[in-house]
């Protein structure tokens, strides 16, 4: 049963959570309700893990993780507050996981490490991808219809520190590199758009009738797509299972099998990206299977004892 305490009791004064040894594992109030009942199963395991380790182990509400605190904290996807907090994050989907000293993806184990198919075995690894496509997309097949699709997020008229353009420079970059086929853009269902954003949108619908705008239906047009152009949008990873090839404009932890416009420019990653063929069915097998942690597999526990340690955490 995990610990219970009081947080930042006293008038006028800030209190601390405790003893250096604590791990203080800051959450959704959702998130933190599941994992004090012990219905979450990664986070059970991160328990297990630590309290084997012989740290104590408390939940504590996200929104107090900037109020004063002693020990080593963990949060999920937000930024660290100190050298001795790590981030917790899902991989793109259920149960995979990564425990990372950044909540950046780019700056991950992964993304700085290299990817080396060679030993890994094909056939496994096609039944794999096989099993979560299907999981994941149902009875959706891959095709080509001749369409570029171009998954958005937020911001789109800004460029940030991690971004070669911004999402409304990159979408012009690929309509001049690539003149005949059609560009679906997607706007994210959950991000907020200004109506500054809309109008830019609605321009390029307006300015080429091969155009079309959209919110959501990742599903409808990933499966088709000739091939995707993001910034970092999961749905670009997610492409990967429908062996469709991808431009990146951001950085990105996926990046290894994709052209990236950080690493030459934009004409000439927009150039190759159609007729790219990387060993996708290797890469989704090593990204996942031995890049990340697998919740649902036995050895979860090896797997994030295996981040502790690296982190100096437990021995």
């Amino acid at each position: 049963m995990s610990t219970r305490f009081g947080l930042f009791g006293g008038a006028g004064g800030a209190s601390t959570f405790g003893m250096s040894e604590r791990v203080t594992i800051f959450l959704a109030p959702d998130m933190k309700a599941s994992a004090e009942a012990g219905q979450h199963n990664f986070l059970a395991q991160v328990e297990r893990v630590l309290r084997g380790g012989g740290l104590e182990v408390c939940y504590a509400d996200e929104r107090l993780r900037h109020q004063p605190f002693e020990g080593r904290a963990l949060v999920h996807m937000w930024a660290p507050m100190t050298a001795r907090t790590l981030v917790m994050r899902r991989v793109y989907a259920y149960p995979f996981w990564a425990i990372e000293p950044s909540d950046k993806r780019w700056e991950w184990g992964v993304a700085q490490a290299a990817f080396e198919p060679e030993g890994i075995n094909g056939a496994k690894a096609a039944r794999f991808v096989e099993r979560w496509r299907k999981r994941m997309f149902g009875t959706a097949q891959a095709r080509r219809e001749g369409y570029v699709y171009v998954p958005l997020q937020g911001r789109i008229s800004e460029r940030r520190s991690f971004q070669a353009a911004s999402p409304l420079e990159m979408i012009e970059a690929v309509l001049a590199a690539d003149p005949t086929r059609s560009v679906v853009i997607g706007m994210h269902p959950k991000e907020p758009y200004s109506a500054r954003d809309i109008d830019a949108l609605e321009a390029f619908e307006h300015r080429f009738a091969r155009v079309t705008v959209v919110t959501g239906q990742m599903e409808r047009y990933l499966p088709a797509c000739d091939y995707v152009v993001s910034q970092t949008s999961g749905a670009a990873f997610f492409g990967y299972f429908f062996g469709k090839p991808v431009a990146l404009f951001g950085r990105i932890d996926f990046h290894h099998i994709a052209a990236n416009v950080h690493e030459s420019t934009a004409p000439e990653a927009l150039g190759r990206v159609a007729d790219m063929r990387p060993d996708f069915v290797r890469y989704l097998w090593w990204f996942w299977q031995e890049m990340s942690i697998n919740a649902g597999r036995p050895e979860a526990e090896a797997q994030i004892a295996a981040r502790f340690r690296g982190a100096g955490w437990i021995t």
